[in-house]
């Protein structure tokens, strides 16, 4: 029998429900990149500003921002790459979170900015 894992969505989903839980002061938002989307939608969500390649999560007090992958099979793309090199130029952190534990763990690792 294989192993059923679970979707990146999933893993995020958790990963967004326990850190409001543990972090309720500090906001967290996601960027709607991803995704197969109707034409028209797509086209409107790239003229608004919408670029492939940006992480799934901003941590926005902490600089940080989480790309989500499967725990088994997920891989950064060329562009999620370059978005990444970029991000930790202008001195922001990346996480590439690959799923919820992975996520959570690499978080927790975290010296959270004072205030």
């Amino acid at each position: 029998m294989t192993e059923k894992v679970p979707s990146e969505d999933h893993e995020q989903m958790f990963f967004v429900q326990w850190f409001k839980r543990t972090y309720p002061e500090t906001r967290i938002m996601s960027i709607p990149n991803g995704g197969h989307r109707h034409i028209a939608v797509a086209a409107k969500m790239k003229a608004t500003g919408q670029a492939p390649g940006v992480p799934d999560i901003f941590i926005p007090a902490w600089l940080c921002w989480i790309e989500f992958k499967r725990i088994k099979g997920g891989i950064v793309s060329p562009v999620q790459k370059d978005w990444i090199a970029y991000l930790e130029s202008i001195g922001h952190r990346v996480i590439i979170g690959h799923g919820f534990e992975d996520a959570k763990r690499q978080i927790e690792g975290i010296k959270k900015p004072e205030g």
